[in-house]
This record gives C-alpha cells, sequence and structure tokens, in this order.
C-alpha cells in the first residue's frame, strides 16, 4: 500500500514539470526595470527579446542569430540545464503514472517505477534549481550591482523577470515531489525512513 503522500506529490510534480517547461519556452527572463516613465516593456529571454508597446499592447520580438552564436553565459549554461532538466522531470512523470495507477500487470513493481520516478525528478530539479536558475539569477544581480558608467544613461538596468520565477519555483517543486515521493515509497504509509 503506497503512503498518502504518492498522489499529492504526483500532482507537485506534474505542475514543477510544466512550470519547467514554461519557462523553457517563455522569453521573461530579465525584465528592464528603469526608473523613468517608459512608454515599453521590455523583456530578455533565452531565445529572444521582446518589446511591448504599453500603449497599444503591440508586441515586437527579435529571435537571437543563431542558437550557435556567441552568447553570455547564463544563458547557454541555463538552456542547456533547463532542456535537460524538462527531458528528466517529463521522463519521472512517465514513470510516475503507472506507479500511480498501481497497474495490476506490474504486481509489486510500481514501487520501483515510483523510485525511478523521484530519481528522474530529483535529478532534473536538482540541477536546475542549483545550477541553471540560480546562476542566471546571480549574474543578473551581479550585473545590475556592477557600476559600469559605459553603459550611458539610458542603457537601462535589468531585474528577475517572471520567466526565471517560473523556473526556480519549477525546479524546487520538482526536488521536493521527489523527497516526498522517496518519504511515500519508502516504508509504511504515513511514515517517512
Amino acid at each position: 500500500m503506497p503512503g498518502p503522500l504518492l498522489l499529492p506529490m504526483g500532482c507537485l510534480a506534474l505542475i514543477s514539470t510544466a512550470l519547467l517547461v514554461t519557462a523553457t519556452w517563455t522569453d521573461c527572463w530579465m525584465v528592464n526595470s528603469d526608473d523613468s516613465v517608459e512608454v515599453s516593456h521590455k523583456c530578455r529571454g533565452l531565445w529572444r527579446e521582446c518589446v511591448t508597446n504599453v500603449l497599444d499592447g503591440i508586441r515586437t520580438c527579435d529571435q537571437y542569430g543563431s542558437i550557435l552564436a556567441r552568447h553570455p553565459r547564463r544563458v547557454v549554461l541555463t538552456r542547456s540545464l533547463l532542456l535537460l532538466s524538462g527531458l528528466l522531470c517529463g521522463s519521472g512523470m512517465l514513470a510516475l503514472l503507472p506507479a500511480l495507477a498501481r497497474v495490476r500487470l506490474l504486481m509489486d513493481r510500481w514501487r520501483r517505477l515510483g523510485f525511478v520516478a523521484g530519481l528522474l525528478l530529483g535529478a532534473g530539479g536538482g540541477r536546475e534549481f542549483t545550477l541553471g536558475s540560480f546562476w542566471f539569477a546571480a549574474e543578473v544581480a551581479l550585473e545590475r550591482a556592477a557600476l559600469n558608467p559605459a553603459r550611458g544613461p539610458l542603457s537601462g538596468h535589468w531585474e528577475w523577470g517572471w520567466s526565471l520565477w517560473f523556473g526556480i519555483v519549477g525546479s524546487a517543486g520538482c526536488l521536493v515531489a521527489a523527497l516526498g515521493l522517496a518519504c511515500s515509497l519508502s516504508g509504511p504509509p504515513g511514515q517517512c525512513a
């Protein structure tokens, strides 16, 4: 009999994986936060940069020249870790579905599938949480803190965008789901080994 945490951890894993995938394809990792009154909202993502006119709502996006072009290390590292985390967490979700349903054909192997799902979710969420999102956030914070007069008065400042928060929350959720699965599947129901 699985522990009572199995279904809630499965739901958390599903929501967290969806947040990681959303963070991967959205383009608002950095938001321009200039102190002056502006008529546009600028977002930089991992794949493109977008400007939205506040007055009429028209949005214009510029794709980066090439994926293989020279990019800042935070973009390259976060791209690769997000793609890897999405694959690992997605595979973990696929392994978790039969464990949640406790398919009769699996007999007692549903517990093993749950452990495999927990390992995949932990590996995917852990990499992105510790390296990808936080590295990106630290680089943006260091760039903002650096006093660089060569940027000029109209260059603006960049702060963390909502896509970055989706990545952080999604990867943290995958880690919590992995720990919850380990607790739920390890011993008697309601007891964490």
